[in-house]
């Protein structure tokens, strides 16, 4: 690591230590040369990910917007934070893990809806009548059908 005060590239590292989250390693670092003293913080560099919505439109992936409507689907239902967050947590690590720089937006709503048919399924429903955009009661219906037939298989 490059020395900022006098630009020698031979340092030490004196201490390093890892923020809370495990994300960010803070390396306090002493220069061979001039022995002054600097800190350095490595972080993971991810790859950019891009979702391509329906419309064929690209936009950054952003875990946030898939962590709004999974708390919109399940509002006023006894789902856990913990059990939203790691569902958000899951898809973006299969999203990582996949290697993909582009996904399609209906993968990912998906994966939204089988993670939701686990944590409860009203909002499971709630979820997909919005995601599959339903055009009328009878193809309502016929998810819900196929939901129920499912339980009764088990």
């Amino acid at each position: 690591m490059k020395c900022m005060y006098c630009g020698c590239v031979d340092s030490k590292v004196i201490d390093s230590r890892s923020t809370e989250d495990g994300t960010i390693i803070r390396r306090r670092r002493e220069c061979v040369n001039c022995g002054k003293r600097f800190t350095t913080y490595e972080t993971v560099e991810n790859t950019p990910i891009f979702v391509i919505k329906a419309d064929g439109a690209r936009q950054a992936f952003n875990p946030d917007k898939i962590k709004r409507g999974i708390i919109k689907a399940c509002e006023k239902r006894p789902v856990p934070a913990s059990a939203i967050d790691k569902l958000v947590d899951d898809i973006q690590k299969k999203i990582y893990n996949s290697l993909v720089q582009e996904i399609p937006s209906k993968e990912i709503g998906e994966m939204v809806c089988e993670g939701l048919k686990d944590i409860d399924e009203v909002a499971y429903v709630r979820f997909a009548s919005v995601y599959r955009s339903f055009t009328d009661s009878t193809s309502f219906i016929k998810e819900l059908e196929k939901f129920v037939n499912k339980d009764k298989r088990k």
